[in-house]
């Protein structure tokens, strides 16, 4: 399905929401600001993992917490992911992106599609995944992990400023690029 194209050259969904061919003609957004709309994010994932939760331990008569444990993670993954690949692909924002005015789109300004969301979902799991994997490998007490993790998003978060359009390494790596609305 072809979208019909404007006098400027970008399809016309692209041209109405102020999206452009080229990446320095949408502003970036501050990493404080990206850290402050993914702050807001966790509140909305709290509903949504607690639906699916509840969801799931209804269907599954689940009784006891370590009950289907793994398949209540894989569950509450696919739901996430589901949430977000929906949203950046629909509108390019989910609700926090557009109370704070960002916008997921490709590194040239085009709507992000299914397939790049979901890597740039997968990807995402990188600010948290890497220092909670090496708990059990190292045997590290929690408090050490939690510090080990606290450490990882700090490194994860500045490595925005070794990127001159001021991506984080997942964006970068998914060929996606977190920009300001500026309608």
């Amino acid at each position: 399905m072809s979208r019909p194209i404007t006098t400027s050259g970008l399809p016309e969904t692209a041209a109405a929401s102020g999206m452009s061919g080229t990446p320095a003609a949408a502003p970036t957004p501050t990493v404080r600001r990206r850290l402050a709309t993914m702050l807001y994010e966790g509140v909305i994932l709290f509903g949504v993992v607690f639906i699916a939760g509840y969801l799931f331990s209804t269907l599954t008569q689940q009784r006891n917490g370590l009950t289907h444990h793994n398949l209540l993670a894989g569950w509450i993954a696919l739901v996430v992911g589901v949430y977000f690949v929906w949203f950046w692909t629909h509108s390019g924002q989910t609700l926090p992106m557009k109370t704070w005015r960002l916008r997921i789109v490709t590194a040239d300004g085009a709507p992000v599609s299914a397939r790049r969301a979901a890597v740039r979902y997968v990807l995402a799991w990188l600010w948290f995944l890497p220092p909670l994997a090496l708990h059990p490998l190292l045997g590290l007490t929690v408090p050490h992990t939690l510090l080990l993790a606290a450490a990882w998003f700090a490194a994860w978060a500045a490595a925005a400023f070794l990127d001159r359009h001021r991506q984080f390494p997942h964006d970068r790596i998914a060929g996606t690029r977190i920009v300001t609305v500026t309608q």
